[in-house]
């Protein structure tokens, strides 16, 4: 046996305790909490807000974020199916602008030929001063205006003087060159029309006028259907606003429309078309109520005796 004795060392382990749960739970009923404060406090908000605000709040929720970083166009006013997605490939907006560009391009065309049968035509010519040609939002306008020492029309009347005829006889047949309609608008200046308040003004002189233009159009050669609209306007719109009583404010205005203005005025026309045909269906509606009604009320009534029939001349 050894003379050393060896240490024995018993190592005895405490009973484990109770581990205690820790506080994540808190943390995720925390978060809860605040997610439900902010989901109530955002439908307060709405709840409040303006038609106005709420279209902005959706504006800023549908941009992308680039976008809303960088800046740029919104996503209401993209044509794509898809928000933020760039340009729709099947929108013809490259096709619109294309064919207003050749619009334009032929009623330029138009205002060339013009210019060429004015300065080829000797009796055109020397009117050419009275002749005003420009191309406008709604078309190429052709303004024939008054001098004061070669009026258009005689005095207070809307009898044509011959020169004038023969502007409006010429210019017919170069209108039928492109299918494009046209409307007609008489102007006065502000000399008020005798006794025209009672019984006739410069809004009757000023539509009789355009109306005989029309007819001289006409007489030169002009399709009666490519008049879409004539009118009289009176002394409402100055060709030279300083001077009412210019005579250059009184003039026949031409225009040749463009697809666009032409569009807008024949679906003007549809829609009061469509609005008349309305009120004659409820009218008629009313007058069928009306005879089915009458007859139960009154009771039948006798009917009246025929009248002889008068003999034919012969």
């Amino acid at each position: 046996m050894s003379k050393h004795k060896h240490r024995i060392v018993v190592k005895r382990s405490a009973p484990a305790k109770h581990q205690s749960h820790g506080g994540s739970w808190k943390i995720a009923y925390a978060d809860f909490m605040t997610a439900m404060m902010a989901f109530f406090l955002v439908m307060w908000l709405l709840a409040i807000s303006t038609p106005k605000q709420l279209a902005g709040i959706a504006e800023y929720f549908r941009q992308p974020l680039k976008v809303a970083i960088n800046g740029g166009n919104k996503s209401s006013t993209s044509t794509s199916v898809i928000p933020g997605g760039g340009t729709d490939p099947t929108h013809a907006d490259g096709e619109v602008r294309r064919a207003a560009a050749d619009d334009v391009d032929r009623l330029r065309e138009l205002k060339r030929r013009l210019d060429q049968v004015i300065e080829a035509n000797p009796l055109l010519k020397q009117f050419r001063p009275q002749l005003l040609i420009d191309i406008t939002s709604e078309g190429l306008r052709i303004q024939i205006v008054d001098t004061r020492n070669r009026p258009m029309f005689d005095l207070a009347s809307a009898k044509v003087e011959p020169y004038m005829s023969i502007i409006l006889r010429e210019i017919g047949p170069v209108l039928n060159e492109l299918p494009n309609k046209i409307t007609l608008s008489g102007h006065t200046d502000a000399t008020p029309y005798a006794q025209g308040e009672k019984s006739y003004s410069n809004w009757e002189l000023s539509a009789d006028r355009a109306n005989a233009s029309r007819r001289e159009l006409i007489a030169g050669g002009l399709i009666d259907e490519k008049v879409l609209r004539v009118m009289g306007v009176a002394s409402t719109m100055h060709l030279n606003k300083n001077d009412p009583l210019d005579p250059i404010n009184r003039r026949i205005s031409i225009i040749v429309l463009n697809h666009r203005a032409q569009e807008r005025i024949e679906q003007e026309n549809e829609g009061a078309k469509s609005n008349d045909e309305v009120n004659i269906d409820n009218r008629q509606d009313a007058a069928d109520q009306l005879r089915a009604v009458t007859p139960a009320a009154t009771g039948s009534a006798k009917p009246a005796p025929a009248k002889p029939a008068k003999p034919k001349a012969t």
